[in-house]
């Protein structure tokens, strides 16, 4: 049987974003598979070096624009670590819901469009109605769905307000989440898609740099939120799986969602209490790193993300490195679709929930 080059991508519907994918095939096996990035890139690392550091706040939103209050975090958080600005117990509070809704409705999105790259339509349209009652609340207290640009160095732009919407939110979810899975999780065509597909062992996981949700339903037990000052009194319990395969890395979506529900509640418990809001703000306009190198990290959606600052005491970052989630996952399909069929590929490769932005930095 002759062999055969493909391009998958970069203009498909089902690689979300311009990905493209080289695959070599016999007949519909796949023999390899070559990812071709960039061509998204936008500089985001090298422009950090021609502006201070509250002029590249709002751009790092942009890094994973269904996740970007983790992006603002870690820039915060950074140059907090470098003044040694310790947050306020509301400010932590604040962030962790806010960061918390935002994991919620990056997997909501995720849940949607996958089950609809799989030919499902429906559940697409019931996720984003769940997804737009939290873009809604972010657009309340910042003024934009996406980008929101909150979160500023040793706090946040304003105090919370209208809790009352989160917790309906955060109270209607577990019964929504009941709904999707009584669609989809059993579906035997799901079933047949996912079961036994894309299967990830921990040791190709751990040797390709997998971390988040796709590592945890492979079995690992690595979540950074467990030893994150930010989440210091907040109970978080990881979800691990051992299945392996697309369908074990859904349902730790699924189950995530339900974790996200859980610590968001009690940030805010905490918020409810009648507090002024006590910042620790740093002058942005004068703001410099002493000289050094800097790193932050954080359990994001599509993994941990990463910073590194290396400052020249300069107002703006001498050198500036994102460690992204999804950068590691585009380059593990090389070694995931081998030995599969094309009309798998799809599948596998939205399970592991890739994002360009996050690739193309």
């Amino acid at each position: 049987m002759s062999k055969l080059k493909i391009n998958l991508g970069p203009q498909h519907p089902s690689t979300h974003g311009v990905l493209r994918l080289i695959l070599e095939l016999e007949g519909e096996k796949i023999l390899s598979c070559e990812p071709d990035v960039g061509y998204l890139h936008r500089g985001m690392e090298k422009i950090a070096e021609k502006l201070s550091y509250i002029q590249y706040l709002p751009m790092v939103d942009r890094m994973d624009y269904l996740a970007g209050f983790f992006y603002s975090e870690l820039l915060c958080r950074t140059v907090e670590k470098a003044h040694n600005v310790e947050l306020s117990a509301r400010v932590r509070a604040i962030r962790v819901m806010l960061l918390e809704l935002n994991r919620i409705a990056s997997h909501l999105l995720w849940i949607g469009a996958f089950l609809m790259d799989l030919g499902a339509t429906s559940p697409f349209f019931y996720a984003f109605r769940e997804r737009e009652q939290i873009l809604q609340y972010f657009e309340k207290i910042s003024g934009q769905r996406m980008m929101n640009n909150y979160f500023v160095f040793g706090g946040v732009r304003r105090d919370v307000f209208d809790l009352e919407d989160v917790e309906s939110i955060l109270n209607l979810l577990p019964q929504k989440v009941k709904d999707y899975e009584r669609i989809i999780t059993e579906n035997p065509i799901f079933l047949q898609r996912t079961k036994g597909k894309g299967v990830l062992t921990p040791q190709v996981a751990i040797n390709n740099g997998i971390t988040g949700v796709n590592l945890r339903a492979s079995g690992v037990d690595l979540d950074l939120r467990l030893k994150d000052n930010l989440y210091c009194g907040f109970y978080v319990q990881p979800v691990v799986l051992n299945g392996k395969d697309a369908w074990s890395r859904y349902k730790a979506r699924i189950l995530e969602i339900i974790e996200s529900v859980s610590i968001a509640k009690q940030a805010l418990e905490y918020l409810k209490k009648d507090e002024d809001l006590e910042q620790n703000l740093i002058n942005p306009l004068s703001l410099k790193l002493p000289k050094g190198e800097y790193y932050s990290e954080i359990e994001a959606p599509r993994g941990i993300a990463s910073i590194y600052v290396n400052s020249d005491g300069g107002l703006s970052p001498y050198r500036l490195k994102w460690r992204t989630g999804s950068y590691y996952a585009v380059n593990l399909l090389r070694k995931l679709l081998v030995g599969t069929y094309l009309n798998d590929a799809i599948a596998i490769a939205g399970s592991l929930d890739i994002i360009l932005p996050e690739v193309d930095k």
